[in-house]
């Protein structure tokens, strides 16, 4: 990250820590995009539900779209081998529920365009407890949800 100009979202704070990842895999959320040859390249954190994810509770400077049931991605990241990792995984996502909302560093331009070119709107910033970075949260909520 820091070489694509966001150097605080994930350095400075070692983030995420080992446990955490242990701990979605123990919970199953922790899923893995492969490739043909059956190779992880890539990662992140999906769940779904109600009022799931708590720094969600607090937004400024705007305001959810719904307050549907909705899925969460965190912690995603491609190894670099492939293009379009992360859409593909954003995507997964979105399809099995409909209703996506996610967060960004205000640094990370590219997960910003990313979430833009897939149909997420800016709603505001939340805060989360890591760091005293604010975060833009984004949402994508199919019409039909």
């Amino acid at each position: 990250m820091a070489k694509n100009g966001n150097p605080n979202q994930w350095g400075p704070t070692n983030w995420p820590p080992e446990e955490l990842i242990h701990n979605d895999i123990k919970e199953g959320n922790s899923y893995v995009c492969v490739n043909d040859d059956d190779k992880v390249i890539g990662v992140f954190f999906y769940t779904q539900g109600n009022n799931i994810e708590p720094t969600y509770f607090d937004i400024t400077d705007g305001d959810w779209l719904g307050d549907s049931s909705y899925g969460v991605v965190h912690r995603i990241a491609g190894d670099g081998s492939k293009k379009g990792i992360g859409a593909f995984c954003i995507n997964w996502a979105f399809e099995q529920c409909g209703h996506l909302r996610m967060d960004t560093h205000g640094d990370n331009k590219v997960m910003q365009n990313l979430l833009t070119k897939l149909g997420f709107i800016h709603c505001g910033t939340i805060y989360v407890e890591e760091d005293d970075y604010p975060r833009l949260a984004y949402e994508k909520l199919n019409k039909s949800v």
